[in-house]
């Protein structure tokens, strides 16, 4: 490493982190202001056990449906100022109601801007309704594609909902609740298992058997240059405006939501550009060139099924200690704000096609990306620097760090030192990729299932 630091290089280093200190302020500062996309998921949840209801046993819907679901629906969106809910929400609580309530929609006129959700509003306020009016039975149609909604029109203006919601889609909804809540549980009893038998090991070996890592030639200085100069100022702030502006451009004819997921496609596609150029060049300036066959970030995925093993079995421990931090934030910060808006896009998304380009974005592009910067590059300099243990808090927490979002940080800190020790005890960043995108996967999965 060179102990003469060019002067250029220290400035640049040194403005670079004063940049990112007000972006990454700001940025958490702004998840503040964002809605947490938690409550949705409970509210989704219930609207699923209600179309299954159906479906379950009648021995089995008291471990399933503890409460009439609609009711304890529409009790979390009365806690709810109106103003704060979605257009769709204030409806569900319009229909959701009793009919001793219904004097309450005067609450509701002129909230709405869509068309359809305002005549219903209209039709709620009349005292003759004639369901047999084709104006009406249209205007119901309409809401065919979104289940829960056409579900709660039917009750409560007394129509048969039945070829909609059918016995298969009532099977469909109860096979749903049965895998968001039986996969949570299976895995967390097989990830406890798992952290038995490996404190085991720790404690009868006495050590923690750390794989050899390879170091960069790289100094701090260089990673501050990388992650500060190249990961936020430059792949966050400067290539988006590159990104957005090529994507409006052939937009015009593209519906919002697959607009909207190009957007963040192509945007984390551009975000990947500056950095990696970077991290080239600094290759290069100590290797003399890049050789493209080389490993200088410790993939080691071959053998296949062992890298897929060992990141099987990081996940699995991982995920009791991620669910427990993410408990206990729930219960010491209340009305948490600041959800990752991708969960929010993924749950409501209606285009197939962004499903695919949103699934290859949180799978693919980001886990390989953010492995290979934060686990194949800062982890092991830091590691050489400051020792394996603080190596893996400091990467951890710049990892955190760099989601931008305040509630999100205690579990994703916890997330990356699971990372992180799956890349050291391995020995293979491969490991620690596939660890990544199995626990994105997860979540894109579970917000797909969620979907009425």
């Amino acid at each position: 490493m060179n102990k003469n630091v060019p002067i250029k290089k220290l400035f640049l280093a040194i403005l670079s982190l004063i940049i990112t200190f007000f972006i990454w302020q700001q940025g958490l500062k702004d998840s503040l202001d964002r809605p947490s996309v938690s409550f949705d998921i409970s509210q989704k949840e219930k609207e699923i056990s209600e179309l299954s209801l159906p479906a379950i046993p009648s021995d089995l819907k008291k471990f399933f449906i503890i409460d009439d679901p609609i009711k304890e629906i529409n009790r979390s969106l009365s806690d709810i100022p109106l103003e704060r809910l979605s257009e769709r929400n204030k409806l569900i609580l319009m229909l959701s109601s009793s009919m001793k309530d219904n004097n309450s929609d005067n609450a509701f006129i002129n909230q709405f801007d869509n068309e359809n959700y305002k005549l219903v509003s209209k039709k709620l306020r009349e005292k003759n309704f004639d369901y047999a009016d084709e104006n009406v039975k249209k205007l119901f149609d309409s809401f065919k594609e979104d289940r829960f909604l056409y579900h709660l029109l039917s009750r409560k203006f007394d129509f048969d909902d039945s070829q909609l919601i059918t016995n298969r889609i009532a099977k469909n909804m109860f096979l749903k609740i049965l895998v968001i809540r039986l996969v949570p549980i299976l895995t967390i009893i097989l990830g406890s298992f798992l952290i038995l038998k490996e404190t085991w090991i720790a404690i009868s070996s006495r050590k923690i058997k750390w794989k050899d890592y390879k170091a960069l030639d790289l100094d701090l200085l260089d990673m501050v240059l990388l992650i500060a100069g190249g990961f936020v100022v430059l792949g966050e702030v400067i290539s988006p405006i590159f990104s957005i502006t090529l994507v409006e451009l052939f937009s015009g004819k593209i519906s919002i939501e697959l607009t909207q997921s190009l957007k963040i496609f192509f945007g984390y596609l551009f975000m990947t550009i500056p950095p990696l150029l970077i991290l080239y060049y600094q290759i290069k300036s100590f290797a003399g060139k890049s050789i493209f066959q080389k490993d200088y970030f410790q993939f080691n995925y071959k053998p296949i099924k062992d890298s897929f093993i060992q990141g099987f079995k990081g996940w699995l421990i991982i995920i009791p200690f991620v669910l427990l931090t993410s408990l206990i934030t729930n219960l010491i910060v209340d009305n948490q704000n600041g959800s990752n808006p991708l969960l929010e896009i993924v749950l409501n998304d209606n285009n197939y096609f962004s499903f695919i380009l949103l699934f290859l974005t949180t799978t693919l592009l980001a886990p390989l990306f953010e492995e290979l910067i934060f686990r194949g590059v800062l982890l092991p300099i830091l590691s050489r620097d400051f020792g394996v243990l603080l190596g893996v808090t400091i990467s951890a927490f710049i990892f955190a760090l760099a989601h931008l979002s305040i509630s999100e940080m205690p579990p994703l800190f916890v997330l990356g030192i699971g990372l992180g020790i799956t890349r050291i005890i391995s020995g293979r960043l491969f490991s620690s990729i596939i660890m990544h995108s199995l626990w994105n996967g997860m979540t894109f999965v579970n917000l797909l299932l969620l979907r009425t």
